[in-house]
């Protein structure tokens, strides 16, 4: 049989206790798993990261709440932990060198750069991992201290795509080169290509096997400008809409209310809430800006869309969203077609999208 199919009844297993935020009896799970002849590996990727991915699509669809997604989530650390604690003394000690895993500045989504981290490990590699948020300037200084072969930049938050393009340029100025991954980086790792990244890899396996097979160090030089790798920013679009976000914000929540007059009565969380979401549409936005790509914008729009109906929010308030934005940012050529393209994305799902406020945007 099989290392997948061997995995198969772990994760059943797993995910039971996870969601019942018991540390023990996952623990257990994955013991007994590499007891019966799974090796570390594949209890990492093929039973403790469908078991996250789990996590997260079940939170998606209202089928779990946040605190108990918060709970599986660290019951999955403290497993990983336990498989890498157990595999430490067996694992291929052949040197390979020095790299350094950790996320975008922004990006609190660790547990993929974990994985990739621990993965790593496994194969013979000396792994500075970083965790979560890690600050550009402070990555910087420790490539100084440290001289990787490479560095790994995870991201799952389209909308830190501009940091990771800081990121990127600052680690190859100081002769690094750079392997980015995770969901943000686009399916094909195109995005990780726009933003000059050396490499690009679709999981921890890919991960691996891209450092096994090498990365030249590119020749230390300054720092490059960002319209260097992306000239469409010089229309300034993105810089604009960036600048004017709170505003934007603000101005959208006035137009609300003036054209649908139910909304002066929202609560006070009903309000914040609204203003987070316009936010959002708002950042993504400036994201899809950024990389001039419309599917960031609607991909967001209808993953958004299917998280508000999940939980009885009708998405058509999405779309009077999206019209009083597009009559603010009218001037804007690039930003105006992202807009109309995100309002066919919603009006192409299944469902009533038709104008009307909602309990919020």
């Amino acid at each position: 049989m099989s290392q997948v199919a061997q995995a198969a009844p772990h994760r059943e297993r797993l995910w039971d206790a996870v969601v019942a935020g018991d540390e023990y009896a996952g623990v257990a799970v994955v013991q007994e798993a590499l007891t019966a002849g799974l090796d570390a590996e594949a209890v990492l990727l093929d039973v403790i990261a469908p078991v996250q991915e789990k996590v997260g699509e079940e939170w998606a669809a209202d089928r779990i709440g946040v605190a108990v997604e918060h709970a599986a989530t660290a019951v999955n650390e403290r497993v990983v932990a336990a498989v890498a604690h157990r595999a430490a003394g067996g694992a291929d000690r052949a040197p390979r060198g020095r790299v350094t895993v950790g996320c975008v500045d922004g990006e609190w989504h660790a547990f993929p750069s974990r994985l990739v981290a621990e993965v790593l490990r496994l194969r013979g590699w000396r792994v500075d991992y970083l965790g979560g948020q890690t600050p550009t300037p402070h990555l910087i200084a420790h490539l100084h201290h440290t001289d990787p072969q490479a560095v790994l930049l995870s991201g799952s938050l389209p909308t830190r795509l501009p940091a990771a393009h800081t990121a990127i340029t600052a680690c190859q100025a100081v002769g690094v080169p750079v392997l980015a991954g995770g969901r943000a980086f686009g399916r094909d790792g195109e995005h990780a290509r726009a933003l000059g990244a050396d490499a690009w890899a679709p999981d921890a396996r890919g991960a691996a096997d891209v450092l096994a097979r090498g990365l030249p160090r590119p020749a230390p030089a300054a720092v490059r400008q960002v319209v260097d790798d992306l000239p469409h920013l010089a229309d300034q679009e993105y810089t604009l809409v960036v600048h004017s976000r709170g505003q934007l914000v603000k101005q959208t929540l006035v137009d609300l209310e003036d054209r649908f007059p139910a909304v002066r009565s929202y609560s006070d969380v009903q309000r914040e809430r609204t203003a987070e979401d316009v936010a959002h549409i708002v950042d993504f936005l400036a994201c899809a800006l950024y990389v001039d790509d419309p599917e960031v914008f609607s991909a967001f729009l209808t993953w958004t869309a299917g998280i508000l109906e999940a939980r009885g929010v009708p998405a058509r308030s999405l779309s009077a969203g999206l019209d009083l934005l597009a009559a603010r940012l009218h001037d804007f050529p690039r930003a105006s077609r992202l807009l109309d393209e995100g309002s066919r994305a919603l009006a192409a799902r299944p469902g009533d999208l038709a104008a009307g406020p909602g309990t919020r945007v």
